[in-house]
């Protein structure tokens, strides 16, 4: 078995348990926190999973793909360079919060306390991540899956505990449910640097070459900058989506209140059921990208179309049952969270959401691991405008409300998928209906 089924297994693994957990975090948050909290919940994520992207500045995968195309001799160097870049990043990105948090009230109507919270993910986020990019560099994919168990166990523990020996006001609950994420952060940092500070030791007792400051920062930028441009502008989406599908509601026709519980119920309960498989597709993402890195860095196109053909017969595998199983058992599976007509109605209508994301998602590590960052940052917007446009246009509508938002997401989806997977096999010179090697050489 290849390395890359192997890791892929392993955490996939690893990620059904974390996902089965996640499940019952999600639970435990819906009961706890009601249609409207859940609401103001999933209004304040967006923003926790902005300042964690930029916090990152996506190391894991510039280090990742450094150290899969590198000789270990090279590999020292760039993770002593990369702690530096961390300390003085976590240095302006603090102060530069800081003074946004100052002069912008946000979460004001939630409790301005939850913004000073949230900075303490920058040094935790940012520290961890060369670690993390460490271990999937040399393809040591067990330390990955263990952190992203503990993390979870450690979010489900503490939300559990807490709110079983204590009654909290709404506000307070929603501040405890983000300090279960930063505690499961936490525990993880402190798990992949103990990891970490060995291995870097032993490179430090191995032979090492020093690499000039400018090749290290052009290695790290040329991948961090556009994939952190990328997965900021998709968090900046996801945080504009909240108040963009409440006020498309709103001029359709529905009261504020109504609009809020509508996107409770479509983030809180479809969102958490239709991406519970989507642990597969990012076991296949962390696997990916060394994988078709080195494939890439070694021009080897028969490994490349293998690659390819193994991501989308996997994701077939168990993409296409789950969607079946999905839009029959609809309203036994909402019926867990919440007691609502309307929820399985809403998760059958998103299953072509979720089903071509569980496609896009690898097929966007393909693509970051064939160094073609831009090209999926330039589908991403695509889709996204037309989607944003598309829903804008429906909602509001008051014949359709959130049917038309729902078809503007599906509308996103489809768009996305087909460009990332025709982009990838004219990349690698195959037929997009067969797989097959079609007479045109390798592309730069």
């Amino acid at each position: 078995m290849s390395v890359f089924l192997r890791g892929t297994l392993l955490l996939a693994a690893t990620a059904f348990i974390t996902e089965c957990i996640e499940f019952l975090i999600n639970l435990t948050l819906t009961k706890e926190l009601g249609e409207y909290g859940i609401g103001q919940y999933m209004s304040v994520l967006p923003v926790v999973g902005l300042v964690m992207i930029v916090a990152s500045f996506e190391l894991p995968i510039s280090i990742s793909k450094f150290i899969a195309e590198k000789d270990e001799k090279y590999h020292f160097t760039m993770l002593k360079y990369a702690f530096k870049l961390s300390v003085i990043f976590i240095s302006v990105l603090l102060a530069v919060a800081s003074l946004i948090f100052t002069i912008f009230p946000l979460f004001s109507d939630i409790h301005p306390f939850v913004r000073w919270i949230i900075l303490l993910l920058v040094p935790i986020i940012s520290i961890s991540s060369i670690a993390r990019g460490y271990f999937m560099g040399v393809q040591k994919m067990g330390q990955i899956a263990v952190a992203n168990l503990l993390r979870r166990c450690t979010q489900l523990f503490i939300l559990v505990f807490i709110f079983q020996m204590f009654n909290f006001q709404l506000e307070v609950s929603i501040i405890v449910a983000i300090c279960s994420l930063i505690g499961g952060e936490l525990l993880i940092f402190i798990y992949l640097i103990s990891a970490y500070v060995l291995q870097f030791r032993y490179l430090k007792k191995r032979p090492h070459v020093n690499l000039p400051r400018n090749q290290l920062t052009k290695s790290l930028m040329s991948v961090s900058l556009p994939t952190t441009t990328m997965r900021i502008f998709h968090s900046v989406t996801h945080a504009i989506e909240p108040f963009l599908i409440k006020y498309t509601l709103v001029i359709g026709g529905l009261s504020i209140s109504e609009a809020t519980e509508n996107f409770g119920i479509i983030s809180g309960v479809a969102m958490t059921i239709g991406f519970f498989p989507a642990f597969i597709a990012h076991s296949l993402t962390v696997a990916l990208i060394p994988s078709v890195s080195q494939a890439n860095a070694n021009r080897d196109r028969n490994k490349l179309l293998q690659l390819l053909r193994q991501v989308i017969l996997l994701t077939s595998l168990y993409g296409i049952p789950v969607t079946f199983i999905f839009y029959y058992f609809a309203e036994p599976l909402t019926g867990i969270f919440i007691e609502s007509t309307v929820a399985p109605y809403f998760l059958q209508l998103l299953l072509p959401f979720f089903l071509l994301h569980y496609y896009a998602i690898p097929l966007q590590a393909f693509l970051i691991g064939m160094n073609m960052v831009k090209d999926a940052f330039i589908h991403n917007i695509l889709a996204t405008i037309a989607s944003f446009i598309m829903m804008f246009v429906m909602g509001s509508n008051g014949k359709y409300l959130m049917d038309g938002i729902i078809v503007g997401m599906n509308f996103g989806a489809v768009l996305l998928m087909l460009l990332h997977y025709l982009t990838i096999c004219k990349k690698i010179g195959i037929s997009p209906l067969s797989l097959r090697k079609e007479e045109v050489s390798y592309l730069n």
